[in-house]
């Protein structure tokens, strides 16, 4: 793997793991039947996790099929129209997660719902789709 291939697959590694982690730690926020944000909200760890999650969430698809055309693959279509998929997947996730964000204080219900959003369980199992499928062409 050449050097800019591997710089691009560890800034994919970062992107989801961001999400991920994000996504286990709302589900450990969510057992803990909070009723508002520890710390009065801007600075709080559920915050961070957001935050970041959002920020991975941004642009995705497009870098992902950057990704895809550093592999050389014989044809982009069947990624193309998975790219059309994850696209979609990560602008309704974090539309979710901005929604959550822009509340002045996050409860576990609302970590709750949003970890039970289609969206999000769809991007995950979307990235973990693409993760196998990028591990299968080394």
């Amino acid at each position: 793997m050449n050097a800019a291939l591997q710089e691009a697959r560890a800034e994919l590694n970062v992107r989801c793991d961001s999400i991920e982690e994000c996504y286990e730690f709302m589900l450990a926020y969510a057992g803990q039947g909070l009723p508002t944000e520890p710390g009065g909200g801007a600075s709080s760890q559920i915050r961070d996790y957001l935050r970041k999650c959002d920020a991975a969430l941004t642009g995705l698809a497009e870098f992902i099929t950057s990704f895809v055309k550093r592999l050389d693959v014989a044809t982009l279509a069947p990624y193309a129209a998975f790219m059309n998929v994850i696209d979609r997947d990560a602008r309704d996730a974090q539309a979710a997660v901005q929604l959550v964000l822009a509340q002045p204080s996050i409860s576990s219900q609302l970590v709750d719902n949003l970890n039970a959003s289609i969206h999000l369980r769809a991007l995950l199992t979307d990235l973990f789709l693409i993760d196998e499928v990028f591990k299968s062409r080394r």
